[in-house]
């Protein structure tokens, strides 16, 4: 469904630039969902704005790799059939911010609408897109009549719901969910990641995942990727990442922030530090300032993948020995 292969991303203005993603390659089955999580930061959401070629224009620039959609490269397609067949239709996306993804002067019934009017393949009459509109505000737990309400007189768990609408309307092929249960309390959330498993199940729906709570993604997700400083560090199915022996530091790092409700504790265990400055990225390894088990060589060279069946983890510990640069794995 979706193979992504060494994909950079650069934000470039006349002051400075960002690297933002460097060189991540990751695949997707038709059905399959992938959780990507790390801090704030990390590239998670610009990787999914390249997918979609939603850059912001001359300053987000693709510097390198491919994006393959069902083996199309969605980089070397012209925008207007970016917009009129993939866009919306074939990959939806359900944006972090809903305060900004919505237009505040126009009824959220009509923005739902408007995504059904311009993939309108099946030539359906305005009744039959009117009565779309009420079939997925009703699905996302919003009653039909507040389809001519304006996005301010909603709560932020209300315009978010609104979203998830937008981005379900077309029944995606792919969904791209920016953190989508953010701004929901907890019931609402269940109900959501509900609606998103029942879509998957009933279309086969690939699913991208983005955000920084894991509990989410071993709820919903077939594979794991953890993303730190524009590179996915560790890699792998959901047995790997949350059953698996060996780790990346940074992952094993993401575990221990966690509460454990059987064990008391006075403080919880936080990463070190503060993720690298994107513009000015660390030589070697990018997580070596922070990691507990950086070696020399760490702060030299940066790391060869270590890999073992579908895990796959960049990281000197397991692919050089201490001493004799032996591969220990």
């Amino acid at each position: 469904m979706l193979k992504v292969e060494n994909l950079g991303v650069l934000y470039k203005t006349d002051l400075e630039t960002v690297r933002a993603v460097n060189g991540i390659s990751f695949e997707l089955d038709k059905g399959e969902s992938i959780g990507i999580v790390g801090e704030t930061g990390a590239g998670k959401t610009t990787t999914a704005l390249a997918i979609l070629r939603l850059l912001p224009p001359k300053v987000g620039q693709i510097t390198s790799g491919s994006i393959e959609v069902e083996g199309v490269n969605l980089l070397e397609l012209p925008e207007a059939q970016m917009r009129s067949v993939y866009r919306g239709e074939k990959i939806a996306m359900i944006f972090q911010d809903p305060m900004t993804a919505l237009n505040p002067v126009v009824k959220v019934g009509a923005q739902i609408a408007e995504a059904l009017g311009y993939h309108n393949k099946d030539h359906k009459s305005k009744q039959e897109i009117e009565k779309r509109v009420e079939e997925v505000l009703e699905l996302v737990g919003i009653p039909a009549f507040r389809k001519n309400d304006y996005p301010h007189q909603f709560s932020g768990g209300m315009k978010q719901r609104v979203v998830i609408a937008i981005a379900l309307a077309c029944e995606p092929e792919l969904l791209i969910a920016d953190e989508p249960t953010t701004a929901l309390d907890v019931t609402i959330q269940a109900q959501v990641l509900a609606m998103m498993n029942e879509l998957r199940e009933k279309l086969g729906t690939s699913l991208i995942m983005i955000t920084h709570d894991l509990g989410i993604v071993a709820q919903m997700c077939d594979k794991v990727a953890v993303m730190y400083a524009g590179e996915l560090i560790e890699q792998g199915s959901a047995e790997d990442i949350f059953e698996g022996d060996k780790h990346h530091p940074y992952t094993v790092g993401l575990f221990n922030s966690i509460p454990n409700l059987r064990v008391e504790t006075d403080r919880l265990n936080p990463i070190d530090g503060l993720m690298p400055d994107p513009t000015n990225l660390p030589k070697g390894c990018n997580f070596s300032p922070r990691c507990p088990k950086c070696m020399d060589i760490c702060k030299q060279e940066a790391p060869t993948e270590y890999v073992s069946g579908s895990h796959r983890i960049a990281c000197h510990l397991y692919t050089q020995h201490k001493e004799g640069g032996e591969v220990n794995g």
